[in-house]
């Protein structure tokens, strides 16, 4: 009887000592993530991909080292890798950091331009937080899903998910004058680009006219007001109209790797490759895993090493 005994103190002693092991791996893990998030932009992403690779090693169920490190392989074009990673931060994902980790995956496929797999992930993360019902969530996610379509060629796609954004941004309750005029100007926004994609710049012309209208109302903060600015660059770049584009985008947020993509582009075009070739440099240093750099920076890769 005591020899029992002393066996099952000793096994609920080395059980309680793996636990501790455990929790403090985790603990370690959790606390390299922090770190490494903090220097996944700029010059020291190798540094956070090492910590990042760290923390899986100490624990295997660190979901978010995996997304950090698929993110940093993204942004370097190593797509296949990136996703596997992604992958098994899905698989390791609770409940609560699901829909954050379905929605990295739906950029990586972005990334490459494949908008039916980028589409099932975002598909995920839509009926999620619809069931959860936050439409304000569900709404940008619709709209993102929609620029992939429209950033792919699939503009009645883009049509679609655009207006289902702005229909389930109509369910968000107590909407302020700023948020409505907000998700107004989103889908004004939205129909004057799928309009220049599809060559009807009078139509794109008047959607954009809308669009000011909303911005001189005043209710916008001034974080938006460069959206005006970006959009008259992007019907005049798809109209072939490369001067007015550069004036425009030259206006727009210089931070954002997408304008700084379609600047390239227009300079490209009117015959100054000199300045295309620095912006498309520019794009490789604005680190990010968003729709942005996947539509920016693949380009602005295969343009430095020509």
């Amino acid at each position: 009887m005591v020899k029992n005994l002393i066996a099952v103190v000793a096994i609920t002693a080395i059980s309680s000592s793996s636990a501790y092991a455990q929790t403090g791996a985790a603990a370690e893990a959790a606390d390299l993530v922090k770190q490494a998030a903090k220097l996944e932009f700029g010059d020291t992403w190798k540094e956070a991909l090492t910590l990042y690779r760290q923390a899986v090693e100490k624990n295997p169920s660190q979901f978010d080292a995996y997304l950090g490190i698929g993110r940093i392989l993204d942004v370097e074009g190593q797509y296949e890798e990136a996703r596997q990673n992604i992958q098994k931060g899905i698989d390791a994902a609770p409940e609560n950091g699901l829909s954050p980790a379905l929605s990295t995956m739906a950029v990586a496929f972005a990334f490459e331009g494949r908008a039916a797999e980028s589409a099932k992930y975002y598909q995920q993360v839509f009926d999620r937080q619809m069931k959860a019902n936050a439409p304000d969530a569900a709404a940008g996610t619709a709209n993102a899903l929609a620029r992939v379509y429209l950033e792919t060629g699939d503009l009645a796609n883009a049509e679609k998910w655009y207006r289902t954004g702005y229909e389930t941004s109509q369910k968000i309750e107590k909407l302020t004058p700023e948020d409505k005029d907000l998700w107004e100007m989103r889908w004004q926004h939205a129909q004057a680009r799928i309009a220049a994609r599809g060559k009807r710049f009078d139509v794109a012309r008047k959607h954009a006219a809308a669009v000011k209208a909303i911005v001189d109302r005043g209710n916008l903060d001034e974080g938006q007001m460069a959206n005006y600015p970006h959009l008259l660059g992007y019907i005049a770049f798809y109209e072939g109209k490369y001067d007015a584009a550069i004036a425009e985008l030259s206006k727009a947020e210089q931070q954002d790797p997408f304008v700084s993509s379609l600047l390239a582009q227009a300079y490209e075009l009117n015959m100054n490759p000199t300045q295309a070739r620095e912006l498309y440099a520019r794009i490789l240093t604005q680190r990010g895993h968003s729709l942005q750099a996947a539509f920016a920076m693949p380009l602005a890769r295969r343009k430095v090493a020509q």
